[in-house]
């Protein structure tokens, strides 16, 4: 499992398009975080961050806030999405995913 999460800052960035980095978590079968890296995306346009996450090996993205046609466009490429995430480290935000205590509140997007 390969969790990408949208930083700004160090935290998680509650949109995902206006983010400086995406940290790309690696965790293994037994569920343990193995590996972390961040790395800039590339420019914010429709439908480019699904495709290059896809090609980044990334199977789950968290966020605070995401429009639905980029979460449609997520699916399509085989990455599953949670929204509403709250702001914390892409650490504290992945152990809470995988421990099943992530609290996802509202979507911070609209659009």
């Amino acid at each position: 499992m390969k969790i990408a999460i949208p930083v700004s800052e160090g935290k998680l960035a509650m949109h995902f398009g206006h983010c400086d980095k995406f940290a790309l978590i690696d965790v293994d079968e037994s569920g343990k975080i193995v590996s972390r890296e961040e790395i800039k995306p590339p420019l914010h346009e429709p439908g480019v961050l699904p495709a290059w996450l896809n090609e980044q090996g990334a199977t789950h993205i968290i966020a605070g806030g995401m429009g639905s046609r980029a979460q449609g466009l997520f699916t399509q490429n085989g990455i599953s999405v949670v929204v509403g995430a709250p702001a914390g480290t892409p650490e504290e935000i992945t152990e809470a995913y995988l421990n099943g205590t992530l609290t996802a509140g509202d979507n911070v997007c609209d659009h």
